[in-house]
């Protein structure tokens, strides 16, 4: 009996070493699960089909084609509908072009045209509709009106001096909106890069004519405020006895001179070019030409006229009319936009005919920054402007 009792108290505290030791293991275990269960889970992106891009505008309309014509049921899943729209109804249902697309198709509108590549483009954000431009006050260059009212004077020693303060207005644009309408025919809806080549090339060419037209003839009332209707705009008046439709050089240079900076261009009717090239100045029993033609010697992509360049337009006015020949600086003319382009789709327009009809929508806005002409400093019966024109009354 000595001997058992002997091991048992040999044995005992071992056991209890054990049981120590299995304790710490299921307080340990107990622990590392907390961890695993509360530690940051592993994020695995995956992209369904409705988060992969179109690879192509073509690609992207043929898509809208298809959901159109079966009204929904066979749809894309990258197609987006915009917000409140129905897009299992042809009629209302319309699509967002993808966002590289719209702004591709913009970015060609202004790369590629003469005046809109020259004014000055401002985007707005994307919570605003509108925006309000400060700028200097300043239609004299008489002393006390430059830069809106800053002076600078000589003085005597221990002379008091004259404080002076600018003047400030605000330019203020509000976005209008500017719809392109285009249709394409169902063979065409079959090629798709050949419908993209189509959509580019026809939607670019109309935004840019309407867009253009309004920089130039615009007169404010839901659309951009044009040059013709600016009230900074300087009306040469004709030569007395100068014929109906006629443009002289003394025209031309005193639309010169009642220029104000240096950025400018010459916008004319593609109608009044005749003039332009049997237009001389008298010298001696001679004459030297006033238009150098482009190309040629010249080796110029345009013609010019004091060295600026005469861009053909059809936004201005037909011979004889105000308007006729335009000397402009495009810089002094600001045009806002919101970058984001929405389209719509509808089979119904032209159902009998075949062919899709799908419609762009531009938000923007524009007017020259001045509100008035400039006075000069001296000779104040002549004013100046960033744009000139020639008066229509010519007789």
């Amino acid at each position: 009996m000595a001997i058992k009792e002997e091991l048992e108290q040999t044995i005992k505290p071992l056991t209890d070493k054990v049981k120590e030791l299995e304790t710490k293991l299921d307080e340990y275990k107990a622990k590392d699960i907390t961890r695993k269960v509360t530690a940051d889970p592993e994020i695995k992106v995956v992209k369904d089909a409705g988060d992969q891009p179109f690879s192509s505008l073509g690609e992207q309309l043929m898509a809208v084609k298809t959901a159109t014509l079966t009204s929904g049921r066979v749809m894309d899943a990258r197609l987006k509908a915009p917000t409140g729209l129905s897009e299992g109804i042809p009629a209302d249902g319309g699509f967002l072009v993808q966002t590289d697309f719209a702004s591709m198709l913009l970015e060609k509108t202004f790369a590629s045209s003469d005046l809109l590549s020259r004014v000055f483009k401002m985007p707005i954000s994307a919570n605003s509709n509108s925006i309000k431009i400060p700028a200097v006050s300043d239609a004299s260059r008489a002393d006390g009106s430059r830069f809106g009212g800053i002076r600078a004077y000589w003085m005597n020693e221990a002379g008091s001096k004259t404080a002076s303060a600018p003047t400030f207005k605000q330019v203020a644009l509000e976005l209008k909106k500017l719809v392109g309408y285009t249709t394409c025919t169902d063979e065409l809806l079959e090629d798709a890069p050949a419908l993209e080549s189509w959509i580019m090339q026809a939607f670019a060419k109309e935004f840019d004519f309407k867009l253009a037209d309004a920089i130039i003839n615009g007169d404010g009332a839901g659309k951009p405020l044009g040059i013709l209707n600016s009230p900074c705009l300087v009306t040469v008046t004709a030569e007395t006895g100068q014929g109906a439709s006629t443009i002289v050089a003394e025209n031309i240079i005193k639309m010169w001179a009642s220029r104000f900076g240096t950025n400018y261009v010459w916008l004319i009717n593609q109608n009044i070019e005749p003039q332009l090239y049997t237009m001389a100045l008298a010298v001696g029993s001679g004459g030297i030409p006033v238009y150098m033609p482009a190309g040629g010697l010249s080796g110029a992509p345009y013609g010019t006229l004091f060295g600026k360049p005469v861009i053909p337009c059809e936004q201005c006015a037909s011979l004889g009319t105000a308007g006729d020949i335009i000397l402009a600086d495009l810089s002094q003319y600001v045009m806002i936009s919101k970058g984001n382009m929405q389209s719509a789709s509808s089979i119904h327009v032209n159902f009998q005919t075949d062919q899709t009809a799908f419609r762009f929508v531009y938000r923007c806005d524009g007017q020259p920054m001045w509100d008035t002409y400039l006075t000069p400093y001296k000779g104040s019966t002549s004013y100046q402007s960033p744009f000139v024109v020639l008066s229509g009354t010519r007789t």
